[in-house]
Parts: structure tokens; C-alpha cells; sequence
């Protein structure tokens, strides 16, 4: 198991220029924009405008902060992601913009290279505890703070931090409060 805090994300550009992302992971480690194999990512949303066109890839995101984030489809439909929702899975080629509905927004952003890496993201929320063995390499953003119970004992993690996993691996999450993470799964291409 490994903890990323928020403090140890990289700050950089958006790759369109238009904002601002924290990346959190990319995958083979010192990859760039154009050559990871899975990348993991917060965007923070202050504008309206295009989202960052990725050939190649696959990508779902889902809201941490804000009220809501429109999105703008390249066939002309919408999608609004909403707080609590489910993540949102798209091609990386399509052409999308965004609207942030009540203000600036804040987004995870989970991208993969087809051929070489599939995901699944999923939000849960609720009363703990959650326990989960992962079938995959998995990540684990948490929204609100939590207790991570492992084999050596509990392991308190802070807002907007990341717990890895790799496949086996075992851990039951506990809160004071109501839980709140996205889990992202990540298996090689076969």
C-alpha cells in the first residue's frame, strides 16, 4: 500500500493551457502527457471552455467540488455531472466543453491508453466501514477523511489524498463521518 498526500501532486498546466491540474500519478513513473500508459489527475475548473483533446485514450471524471459541471458532447447532447454522480466515461478523441453550473469546479480525471491499460471508476459514499481486497491495481481518492485499517493498523488519510493498492492487497475504511471516495481499478490490456 502506498499513501500519496495531496501536498506531494504535481501543479502543472492543463495540456490545452486553459487550466490548472494536480496530477496525482502517471504510469511508467516520469512519463509525460504523451507517453503514459494511465495517468490520474485533479482539474480544477475556474472557466467555461474546451476540455484537453487526448488521442488514443480513454477517460472517465467525476466531480469533487463545486455544484455541477456541464458538459458539452460532440452530438450536440449535454451531460451534467452533479456532486454525489457517477463517474462520466468518454473517449479522449472527443471534442468537449464545459460549463460550470453555481461556480468553479474540481474534478478527478482517471485517463488510460487503449492497448495498454482499461479502468473503472465508481464513487462511494455512505457509512463505513467499507472493506475491499483489490482484484486489480487500484486507487483510492478520498473525498473526506477516513482511517485505512491494514495488517500493521489503522492509517489516518486527509482529504484529497491517495491510497494505492496492488492486486491481494486487503483494507477495511472507517470515518467519523459519512465516507466519501472514488475508486479507480486498473487492469493491463490483455
Amino acid at each position: 500500500m502506498q499513501i500519496i498526500r495531496r501536498e506531494h501532486y504535481t501543479r502543472m498546466p492543463w495540456k490545452n493551457g486553459k487550466g490548472l491540474t494536480e496530477e496525482i500519478m502517471a504510469f511508467p513513473v516520469g512519463s509525460t502527457v504523451e507517453t503514459f500508459d494511465w495517468r490520474l489527475s485533479i482539474a480544477h475548473v475556474g472557466v467555461d471552455g474546451p476540455f484537453s483533446v487526448f488521442p488514443g485514450v480513454d477517460r472517465s471524471i467525476a466531480l469533487l467540488d463545486g455544484e455541477s459541471l456541464r458538459l458539452d458532447l460532440p452530438d450536440g447532447s449535454q451531460k451534467t455531472l452533479p456532486l454525489y454522480g457517477q463517474p462520466f466515461a468518454f473517449p479522449g478523441e472527443w471534442v468537449i466543453s464545459s460549463t460550470n453550473l453555481g461556480g468553479p469546479t474540481m474534478d478527478l480525471n482517471i485517463i488510460t491508453r487503449r492497448g495498454r491499460y482499461h479502468h473503472h471508476m465508481r464513487r462511494e459514499r455512505g457509512l463505513g466501514p467499507i472493506s475491499l481486497e483489490a482484484v486489480a491495481q487500484t486507487l483510492l481518492v478520498f473525498k473526506t477523511a477516513a482511517s485505512v485499517g491494514t495488517s500493521e493498523g489503522p492509517i489516518t488519510i486527509h482529504p484529497l489524498s491517495t491510497v494505492v493498492l496492488d492486486s491481494g492487497e486487503h483494507i477495511t475504511i472507517t470515518s467519523d463521518d459519512p465516507l466519501h471516495l472514488l475508486i479507480i481499478e486498473l487492469d493491463p490490456a490483455a
